[in-house]
């Protein structure tokens, strides 16, 4: 039995190159998508639907549903708030459903439709999210969402904590992979000062909104993994 395969697709415009029917995608967006998915979800969120566009998130107007849409960093106006973890506390989303949309992590969950399984990965679930890898038979592609399609430090350094957390399991890495470790291992023991150099944190910085970044790279206070059923993001139920 040949040994599962960890790899990390460093964006999601070169998803196509890989097949993801029987893996388990793991889609990343640091800044700010998947930190507050898993956030919202551990904070008791019913669920919560990533749609590709704006257009999409409005037709759910009147729906009973809370509606959160965020491009370039800003919450799109007209809408109940973006993708800030802030927004994702308990007295805001428990028991309520979230219907979502971001400039980039919303993009990459929905290219990843055609995987065997989609499950949202962050700093906040990360040991709880690689425990579970490591108990599933199937190979495990990371997907970064980067930004706008182009590469980004963040999702990447994720990618690398994953892999680190898995190295020693009998996977094969392909060299993102091994890449991904690599920047990880530079940076771990200091997250926030190593990621103020990228592009994203200057875009966030800009907004006023550092808080959310420091927010972001909590590493492990949340231990649930969320999961793509149908077009829905809900708890994973663990065995």
């Amino acid at each position: 039995m040949s040994p599962r395969k960890l790899e990390v697709c460093l964006t999601p415009a070169l998803l196509h190159l890989y097949d993801i029917r029987e893996s388990i995608v793991v889609v990343i967006d640091i800044f700010r998508a998947t930190s507050s998915i898993c956030y919202g979800i551990e904070n008791g969120a019913e669920a919560i639907i990533p749609v590709a566009t704006v257009k999409k998130c409005e037709s759910y107007r009147n729906s009973g549903y809370l509606l959160a849409a965020e491009r370039d960093g800003e919450v799109v106006s007209g809408f109940d708030f973006g993708n800030s973890p802030f927004a994702y506390s308990k007295d805001k989303v428990q028991g309520e459903t979230v219907v979502l949309t971001t400039t980039n992590g919303t993009h990459a969950i929905n290219v990843s439709r055609n995987a065997k399984q989609v499950v949202i990965g962050s700093f906040l679930n990360k040991s709880a999210l690689s425990n579970w890898l490591k108990s599933q038979p199937n190979d495990v592609l990371l997907l970064c969402a980067g930004w706008k399609n182009l590469f980004n430090l963040e999702d990447t350094l994720f990618a690398g904590a994953v892999v680190s957390h898995l190295n020693n399991e009998g996977y094969k890495l392909d060299d993102s992979a091994i890449a991904s470790e690599d920047l990880y291992l530079a940076g771990k023991n200091d997250l926030n000062e190593y990621l103020k150099k990228t592009s994203h944190s200057e875009r966030l910085k800009n907004l006023g909104i550092e808080e959310d970044i420091r927010f972001c790279l909590n590493v492990d206070i949340t231990t649930t993994i969320p999961v793509l059923v149908g077009d829905r993001l809900v708890k994973m139920m663990k065995d």
